[in-house]
């Protein structure tokens, strides 16, 4: 992991000597409110608990209240797996690269003295990661997924942590793990549009600069940048809470935190822009920011942003984190056969645009057949609905065909 250690959070349950009889028995009171909503399994009052001032207070409360956000049903958390349950699988393609990964994990945390337990707690990392792989193999792995799986490793029992995983790759962060990074990018472009609408002097000083820079933080659920367990562990109280594009809500308000910086340096040097809006700053004002975000998201709802409608209907984004593995599972199969059209569609495209002139000799009407044949076999689902559009293929085909052909 990158960056330089931030400051710790506290344990408002630990600090109790310095708190007053009030404090105390306001904190003691939040701590039953949350054990008594992970009972009744009270969503709205955990995801209200979750985003209040310092989120679910302890790991041990974690412990009870991330699987039920995550989604996973009542059996599973009094259910567990067999310790080598997965080893009979096949391999996964991505190991190698899980191992490599893996090798470099717990930098930060938690600080190991015994070189033995930090070779037994990577041992725990790979087995994890490698057991929801070939579960799930259709999955791909990208790196920072360990830092995530880390996070989830350290909070959570042996009894949750595979379901855990499972759920939260398959229903929240599904997007970065389909055989494209295009998803990821679509979900970048997002932040342009939050900036525009809620601050335009600054989204023009950045107008030069890609929106990359946001690329580690949201991909990994800002587990690679932020190097202290205490707040890691409290943004993930909020950010399992949340839908899954908090998190691009949550990079516009450290961009906009950050406006005095950003001034000070030329507009005209986007790498150095980029530099900055790399590293996330230290100290990281967590509290803050999620209320922020929180009001960003109010102000701006991802449905009005311009680039939203770029969003694939099967991303989880849209499907909101929300259902079962099988779920995921079905999203997934349908994001790829998306992703697969729309790569056959520009290449068909570019061919179309090099015979341009003798396009418009045959015409349009005997273009789109052609078209419709080439794209046939990586139709998908029903229609092109799926894709964000109507009207199935040859309509829209028609339809795009016609606004190429009056240019």
């Amino acid at each position: 992991m990158k960056g330089s250690p931030g400051s710790p959070v506290k344990d408002p349950i630990n600090e109790k000597a310095h708190l007053t009889d009030s404090q105390d028995e306001a904190l003691s009171q939040k701590k039953r409110d949350i054990l008594e909503a992970c009972e009744s399994r009270d969503l709205a009052a955990l995801r209200a608990l979750a985003e209040s001032p310092g989120g679910f207070l302890t790991d041990t409360i974690r412990q009870q209240a991330w699987p039920i956000l995550l989604g996973l049903p009542s059996a599973d958390l009094k259910t567990e797996a067999p310790e080598d349950f997965w080893k009979s699988l096949p391999r996964h393609k991505d190991e190698d690269q899980v191992q490599l990964d893996v090798n470099r994990a717990f930098v930060y945390y938690p600080n190991h003295d015994n070189e033995s337990l930090l070779t037994l707690q990577k041992s725990h990392l790979s087995s994890l990661i490698v057991s929801t792989l070939r579960h799930h193999p259709h999955l791909s792995y990208f790196q920072g997924y360990h830092d995530i799986s880390q996070v989830l490793l350290l909070v959570l029992p042996p009894s949750t942590r595979y379901q855990a995983l499972s759920h939260l790759s398959l229903l929240r962060i599904r997007d970065f793990m389909l055989p494209s990074l295009s998803p990821a990018i679509s979900q970048l472009r997002l932040l342009p549009d939050i900036l525009h609408l809620s601050d335009p002097a600054l989204w023009q000083h950045l107008s030069s600069t890609e929106p990359f820079f946001a690329l580690s933080g949201t991909l990994t659920m800002y587990a690679h940048d932020i190097t202290t367990l205490g707040e890691i562990t409290r943004l993930f109280d909020v950010l399992l809470s949340k839908e899954p594009v908090f998190t691009i809500y949550l990079f516009a308000a450290i961009v906009r935190n950050r406006r005095q910086e950003l001034f000070e340096t030329p507009e005209d040097e986007p790498e150095m822009l980029h530099s900055i809006l790399s590293k996330l700053p230290v100290p990281l004002d967590l509290e803050g920011l999620i209320q922020d975000a929180g009001e960003l998201m109010e102000r701006f709802p991802p449905e009005k942003l311009p680039q939203w409608r770029r969003i694939s209907r099967w991303s989880v984004l849209k499907t909101r984190g929300r259902g079962s593995i099988e779920d995921g599972e079905e999203y997934f199969e349908r994001q790829v056969s998306e992703l697969e059209w729309r790569e056959k569609r520009d290449k068909a495209m570019k061919v179309l645009w090099q015979y341009r002139g003798s396009v418009r000799t045959v015409g349009v009407a005997v273009v789109v057949g052609m078209l419709a044949v080439i794209l046939r076999r990586y139709w998908g689902y029903q229609s092109l609905a799926g894709a964000g559009g109507g009207g199935g293929p040859l309509g829209y085909l028609s339809a795009l065909l016609a606004g190429w052909w009056w240019r």
